[in-house]
């Protein structure tokens, strides 16, 4: 089964994220997603009562998709700086970036960025620049 797309498909954005995307990777692999999905608890395990909310969002802008034509690959946890609701007031909450480094976390040569929305870390020069002024 193939997808019918050979550039990125990015569906207009959805609230709390991008919607779900196709790309191929260096593999020439179809790959879909991410999908949002707000967690108490970390936990990697596939979601199954998602599969049809994942499909009709594909279906958006390929409606022949088929059921039962894709298969889960990975789950993974985006960290978020606010909550679902957008609320700020919780503690650790904020609006802008933030930057951890060795003296935060005590780990030589390791940078954490948070808060960064795509495509925010793919496509800004003066982070990597920032970034690479911790690392001398």
């Amino acid at each position: 089964y193939s997808a019918p797309f050979q550039r990125l498909v990015y569906p207009l954005p959805r609230e709390g994220g991008l919607g779900v995307h196709f790309t191929r990777d260096v593999y020439d692999k179809c790959k879909f997603g991410p999908d949002i999905e707000w967690i108490d608890d970390i936990d990697y395990t596939m979601n199954p009562a998602r599969v049809r909310s994942f499909y009709e969002a594909i279906r958006e802008y390929w409606p022949g998709l088929q059921d039962g034509a894709l298969r889960p690959a990975f789950t993974g946890i985006r960290p978020k700086l606010i909550n679902e609701a957008g609320d700020t007031d919780e503690p650790g909450a904020t609006t802008d970036f933030v930057f951890q480094t060795e003296s935060q976390h005590g780990a030589v040569g390791l940078v954490h960025l948070f808060g960064f929305e795509s495509p925010g870390l793919t496509s800004s020069l003066a982070v990597a620049e920032y970034v690479a002024d911790f690392l001398e």
